[in-house]
């Protein structure tokens, strides 16, 4: 198994590094991934975890072998309770659990090189700054967005747009000419508005110069590149749905 303990990190930004990966891989497996993730977490099996990788990969497999562990071992028998329960609770209930793993990765590393009080405090700032594994699936961290903003989006939601209402890299929406002043005035309310607003695939946050699209059945807003959607090919799409919803109308 990969397990990524091929490397060590070994400075703060090495080891959020590291994080950000595993954690891009384990969202991808609960996200974009999700019907792959379901058929291989099969009950009939042994005890299998879920692991995300540095190079934003995941795999289920059974546990390491070698006792102890080269590192903190995922939970364990994840798949055990896959249909014992309503799919997207059980699907949050890896969330927690693969929350809890990649800190005490990020952690171990930490306590293994050295890190001081500052160090550690640092490293858990930059991981504090990203929303959970778990916030991302649930969908959490974006209602509590919408909750911040009194101000209907519903004229942000044409699917191309790149998200801040800003013409999109194929110019088909662009913006009313405006006053300069008046220019800045929208932008600003902009990054206030969207600001908070994550990828339904990775989890960033938005960023004005981004290409995004929207997911016309559960409303989530994606980088164009997660979902590998160009502004070129959302102009010819009349209702975009993203990956995990297109899984599950497939899915008997």
């Amino acid at each position: 198994m990969d397990g990524g303990g091929q490397y060590n990190p070994r400075t703060v930004e090495e080891v959020f590094r590291d994080f950000k990966g595993r954690r891009a891989g384990m969202i991808k497996a609960l996200t974009t991934d999700v019907e792959e993730f379901y058929q291989q977490c099969d009950p009939e099996k042994e005890n299998l975890c879920l692991y995300g990788f540095p190079n934003e990969q995941w795999e289920v497999n059974l546990p390491a072998e070698e006792v102890p562990p080269e590192l903190p071992e995922p939970a364990l028998g994840i798949n055990f309770a896959r249909d014992g329960m309503q799919e997207k609770d059980w699907l949050s209930l890896v969330a927690v659990h693969s929350d809890a793993w990649l800190l005490a990765v990020a952690f171990y590393f930490g306590a293994r090189f050295g890190f001081d009080k500052t160090d550690r405090k640092r490293l858990f700032n930059m991981i504090n700054d990203l929303p959970t594994i778990f916030e991302v699936v649930t969908g959490t961290a974006k209602k509590q967005s919408k909750e911040k903003s009194s101000v209907s989006n519903s004229s942000n939601k044409s699917k191309s747009i790149s998200k801040g209402g800003r013409a999109s890299e194929s110019g088909k929406f662009s913006k009313p000419v405006q006053a300069k002043d008046e220019e800045e005035v929208v932008d600003e309310e902009d990054e206030e508005e969207h600001g908070d607003t994550l990828c339904g695939a990775c989890g960033e946050n938005y960023a004005a110069d981004e290409f995004w699209i929207c997911c016309d059945m559960c409303e989530k807003w994606f980088h164009g590149k997660c979902v590998k959607i160009t502004p070129a090919r959302a102009e010819h799409i009349k209702q975009y749905k993203c990956p995990a919803c297109s899984n599950k109308r497939a899915r008997p």
